[in-house]
């Protein structure tokens, strides 16, 4: 699995989502792109891209697409209308893409292709990451602050759950 950041301009979501998906058919990897503000961390992607592999493995997936699978877990939800909260969307935004399987490198490189900047962005919003996931302050304090442990719980949770 490749992780890849940067900043994307994206005016029409249909044709960059389409463009995504051709990348992924092409290269043989799945592919996905999430707002930056979603994403607590690297363990995070790592542990939703493992829980969703593992689910394929499985049979035992709640998607038909391993990308919708990989989003799903990487929200810690299995309705998909809230978890395409943490996907791209229209205008300029801080992306982190999942590329994982298939010809990783080229995948990495044609996702590289459709971002404005491939510099590095700042991943986790807090305030968007305690209200996607409800988190509470009392919940914090127990973990001194740790918010990413918070979510790979959450992750962790929705495995659980099936």
């Amino acid at each position: 699995m490749k992780l890849v950041d940067g900043r994307a301009e994206i005016d029409d979501l249909d044709r960059f989502l389409n463009e995504i998906g051709q990348i992924s058919e092409e290269t043989g990897s799945t592919v996905q792109l999430f707002d930056a503000d979603y994403v607590a961390g690297e363990r995070h992607l790592r542990r939703a891209a493992e829980l969703a592999g593992r689910a394929g493995e499985r049979g035992t997936t709640i998607a038909r697409e391993p990308a919708v699978e990989l989003l799903l877990y990487a929200a810690g939800r299995r309705q998909i209308n809230r978890a395409l909260e943490t996907g791209v969307g229209e205008g300029s935004m801080a992306v982190v893409g999942v590329v994982d399987g298939g010809d990783e490198a080229a995948a990495v490189t044609a996702v590289e292709g459709l971002l404005a900047s491939t510099e590095s962005v700042q991943w986790g919003d807090r305030e968007t990451l305690t209200d996607f996931f409800d988190i509470e302050d009392a919940e914090l304090a127990v973990v001194d602050g740790d918010l990413e442990a918070i979510v790979l719980e959450r992750v962790a949770l929705l495995a659980v759950e099936g």
